[in-house]
């Protein structure tokens, strides 16, 4: 009867298209496609070329536009036999319907957000979180880093295989996606100076992204705060990160869990901190896989999707609106009986960070 089910489910989402949850921010999302080469720097897994990455920019826009893909169907196909699902996934997948648009962007210098997929996951898979923060103001850059997902479309029709997926040692990968990060900001804040407000950049990560975030802001201090969602560090912090961080995970990176990771670099970041742990929620509850996998009937154990989803987004979105905003947000203070799946764990007594507050309305 499931397999029946899911049938039905993937023939549904096929023909009617699944359909990613609204933006919970008041300014319409433009979004575009950028392909960044650094030729100062070879690729880790094949240096004979030079660093490539794709990146999603997405904004706050004006109104109207054609509706922007959500991934091709040769990428969404692969990501669907990675991950073990009916061949009928991929299409599926691909006929998603976001909630972005071929647009300009509002005028005005918005503070950056980059995101940093895990390894194998295409940058696609994070793009609830990136049309929210765009919605509410924010540019955000979600990178995909050259042969480490499991197909990623590059100019010419080169679909890049996962070249990093059978790594022993993914200390290099962390900190060579931080220098793609510090490379990142170097292009769009050349290519769009009166777009990005230079004062105001943070990085959140799922999986090794959200390590990814940490090395970055060892590397750069333009990254004025990160986030780690659910993801092994697989470096420590021994000079301190003097910036706000967000660790905000699963059970099994709570205090004393599975992941020691968590407990070790916990005590070395020296600046506003929060860690928290989501009850009900996997790996990938942070990611769109909550909304993606129920609407081809194969709905993740725990927290329905659109509660997963939706408490990703806020604790995510408030970090950064007080940490890059200096917008004071009581949720990051301590547990709310409005979300009672969040704990709070080793609060520390710091106080609020200082950036001062920004005006909310469009004159960002």
């Amino acid at each position: 009867m499931t397999n029946i089910l899911t049938s039905v489910a993937l023939v549904a989402a096929t023909a009617t298209g699944i359909q990613l949850p609204a933006p919970t921010g008041a300014f319409p999302v433009g979004a575009s496609t950028l392909h960044l080469v650094d030729h100062s720097r070879p690729d880790l897994w094949v240096p004979t070329e030079p660093r490539e990455l794709m990146v999603s920019l997405y904004y706050p826009a004006f109104p109207g536009g054609r509706s922007v893909p959500y991934a091709s169907s040769d990428e969404t196909r692969l990501l669907a036999q990675a991950q073990g699902f009916p061949v009928e996934a991929g299409p599926a997948f691909a006929a998603a319907k976001t909630n972005s648009h071929v647009q300009l962007p509002l005028p005005g210098k918005h503070p950056l957000v980059l995101l940093s997929p895990g390894l194998g996951a295409p940058r696609y898979t994070i793009t609830t979180l990136a049309e929210d923060l765009a919605s509410h103001g924010y540019v955000v850059a979600s990178l995909d880093h050259a042969y480490e997902s499991v197909g990623t479309l590059f100019p010419g029709n080169r679909m890049l295989p996962c070249m990093a997926c059978t790594a022993t040692d993914l200390q290099p990968l962390v900190r060579n996606r931080g220098r793609d990060a510090s490379f990142v900001i170097d292009q769009l804040t050349s290519r769009f100076p009166g777009l990005i407000d230079t004062s105001r950049i943070g990085m959140a990560g799922h999986s090794i992204g959200g390590a990814s975030a940490l090395a970055a802001m060892e590397q750069d201090p333009r990254i004025k705060s990160g986030v780690n969602m659910d993801g092994a560090f697989h470096i420590a912090a021994p000079n301190g990160i003097q910036r706000p961080f967000l660790m905000l995970g699963n059970e099994t990176h709570g205090p004393g869990s599975t992941d020691a990771t968590w407990d070790q670099v916990y005590p070395q970041l020296d600046g506003w901190k929060r860690w928290l742990t989501v009850t009900g929620t996997s790996h990938f509850s942070f990611t769109d896989a909550p909304t993606l996998l129920a609407q081809i009937g194969q709905p993740m154990p725990g927290l329905p999707a659109e509660r997963a989803i939706g408490l990703t987004r806020e604790y995510v979105l408030a970090f950064f609106d007080q940490t890059l905003r200096g917008r004071v947000e009581p949720i990051l203070d301590g547990p709310t009986p409005a979300n009672p799946e969040v704990k709070f764990n080793q609060v520390n007594a710091s106080i609020r960070p200082v950036t001062q507050d920004r005006p909310r309305a469009s004159s960002w």
